[in-house]
């Protein structure tokens, strides 16, 4: 099984933070079109941009699709990652966006559940510690408790244990080439959600034209991001610092949805950066620690 170094989880958390914010700004043009189009069409626009994107990359590394393994657990990412990107469409219209953030603030502890459990990573006491302290976080900043319970509701939780499952199977194709990952991912997401998209297809307006070619083209970028995150980080590690999206949504919310913060999502948000700053310091006290023992030995 193969060892992370701290700077390779730093790496990761490089990567994560870009992915982020790439996906924080292509979920935010969704909620912007506010339901205009069934979630199956924007899936399928998404998607099919993002192969258009891609197709340079595709032809120029061709070469690794010679040879394929684990052909199962692709297809089972892809089916995965169909449920949850079209459910998250589904959602992000119904709900306000800080009871989207905070329910999908429950995926980093199932998916270190999952790390352990499948992966067999260890995942330390004080992962452990920083997660529970930024979930408390997520919860005092978006107070869940007083919205109802709603089908938009019932999306997120099917959410978040399939795109917890989603990270776990992209974690186990980490060897594939990042090309290999991308196309099976955007042709995947294209022809399941072809059928259900060409059903229900409502005709885009000239001034949501670009909009849905931004969702496409962030949403593209994000998946190489998160790919290369996956790629460097241990998934327990990237769970846990997920969370800073929590301030990341929160900005996107009042500049462009006029969305002020609360005191209490104020005190959440301490808890939060509080909690990842505290991981991140760990790990580099241990790359520095690492580092001089290197030089010891030399």
């Amino acid at each position: 099984m193969i060892r992370e170094t701290p700077r390779d989880n730093l790496k990761g958390g490089a990567w994560l933070i870009a992915d982020m914010s790439l996906n924080i700004w292509a979920l935010s043009i969704v909620k912007w079109l506010d339901a205009d189009y069934p979630a199956t069409q924007i899936v399928f626009v998404r998607a099919c941009i993002g192969l258009v994107l891609i197709l340079p990359l595709i032809w120029m590394w061709r070469m690794d699709f010679r040879k394929v393994e684990n052909l199962s657990i692709h297809l089972l990412r892809v089916g995965l990652s169909v449920v949850t990107l079209t459910a998250s469409f589904f959602a992000i219209s119904r709900v306000p966006l800080a009871l989207f953030t905070a329910v999908n603030f429950t995926r980093p502890i199932v998916t270190m559940a999952m790390a352990a459990l499948i992966l067999g990573e260890t995942i330390g006491l004080r992962r452990w510690i920083a997660a529970c302290v930024a979930l408390l976080g997520v919860l005092l900043a978006a107070n869940p408790w007083d919205v109802p319970w709603t089908i938009g509701l019932a999306a997120l939780v099917l959410v978040v244990f399939t795109g917890s499952a989603a990270t776990i199977a992209t974690r186990r194709l980490r060897g594939a080439p990042p090309i290999v990952l991308m196309t099976f991912y955007t042709t995947g997401l294209a022809a399941c959600s072809a059928p259900f998209a060409i059903d229900s297809w409502i005709s885009v307006g000239p001034s949501h034209l670009i909009p849905l070619l931004a969702i496409g083209a962030f949403a593209q970028c994000a998946q190489l991001c998160f790919l290369r995150a996956h790629f460097h980080g241990e998934a327990g590690f990237l769970s846990v610092l997920s969370y800073v999206s929590l301030v990341l949504s929160a900005s996107v919310g009042f500049v462009v949805f006029k969305e002020v913060p609360s005191l209490g999502f104020g005190a959440g948000a301490v808890l939060v950066v509080g909690a990842a700053i505290w991981l991140v310091m760990r790990v580099e006290t241990s790359s520095a620690a690492a580092g001089k023992d290197r030089s010891a030995t030399q």
